[in-house]
């Protein structure tokens, strides 16, 4: 796994359709690939993605809802049939403790590789590795969720022709970025700052101060919108978001690409959804999300 993008593995909200599988999304960063909110029928969507158990670093779950869920299980599973090589840490809410419990011992199977969990209680830093920081925000919803977003550093952006006039090649342009200067010349002169990427990943929930600070200038945004603006009521009710409040975030964020998922049954026609983010505004790149689709996180500014 070297690119960076979205694996979609499915599209649908609480229940599935002949179109649309249960949620489920791989981010694929370098060498890692993040699970995030593996619902049914989760492993057999990565087989006929590509998406293999080792490829996977992280699961993280927003809420214990069953369509961001109950994969996990058959998820966890896999990883130790395959016996997995390396750790793989589940991020979840603290207060669904029990729920993960009971999900990562579904049922009888021999455990042959290490999954950690990484129980989340309240806003911050869920884990911190060289490539990104991944942090979580609370949402609004009936029930306890957090949104992620992955942060990758800032670094420099070596200038080639100040390089060359500089003669520095080859071993000498990694010794020069490793001790910060060589032979009288600065790093910071051979290069300019070049801002770290960031993707942002928000499923249910109402508008919040949360769903904000994790879309703000995010390269990529994966946004929950399950109703149309005609239901705006209904999602106020049960914590959800129109394609019309996505955009708006969107929008206000300064959001590079935006997409959109977690659709309601009601509606059969994506280019609804499209429709309604181009009204609210949003004139930034736009994917609607299909099951099986791939993103790639847009190149450095």
């Amino acid at each position: 796994m070297s690119a960076r993008e979205l694996v979609v593995l499915g599209t649908a909200s609480q229940v599935p359709t002949r179109q649309r599988n249960h949620n489920g999304y791989v981010l694929r960063w370098d060498g890692d690939g993040i699970l995030f909110d593996p619902g049914e029928g989760t492993q057999r969507q990565m087989l006929r993605a590509g998406v293999a158990a080792n490829h996977l670093n992280r699961i993280c779950v927003t809420h214990f809802h069953g369509d961001h869920c109950l994969g996990l299980p058959g998820v966890v599973q896999r990883i130790n049939l395959d016996r997995v090589p390396h750790p793989v840490t589940v991020h979840f809410p603290a207060s669904g403790r029990h729920f993960y419990e009971r999900l990562r011992y579904a049922s009888a199977y021999r455990e042959t590789a290490k999954i950690e969990a990484g129980p989340v209680d309240g806003d911050g830093v869920a884990a911190v590795t060289p490539a990104y920081t991944l942090e979580a925000r609370r949402l609004n919803h009936p029930v306890d969720a957090y949104g992620y977003r992955l942060v990758e550093p800032d670094g420099r952006r070596m200038l080639p022709g100040r390089l060359a006039r500089a003669g520095i090649a080859g071993p000498d342009i990694s010794r020069l970025q490793r001790e910060g200067s060589l032979r009288g010349v600065r790093l910071e002169e051979m290069s300019e700052p070049r801002r770290g990427q960031r993707v942002a990943f928000i499923m249910d929930t109402g508008l919040c101060e949360g769903v904000y600070a994790l879309a703000e200038e995010a390269d990529l945004l994966v946004i929950e919108s399950t109703f149309l603006g005609t239901e705006t009521a209904l999602a106020v009710e049960y914590g959800h978001l129109t394609a019309a409040q996505a955009a708006g975030v969107a929008v206000a964020a300064g959001v590079r690409h935006l997409v959109l998922t977690h659709f309601s049954q009601r509606y059969p026609d994506p280019a609804d959804f499209a429709r309604e983010a181009r009204e609210a505004g949003y004139a930034g790149p736009l994917t609607v999300a299909t099951d099986l689709g791939r993103v790639p996180v847009p190149p450095r500014r």
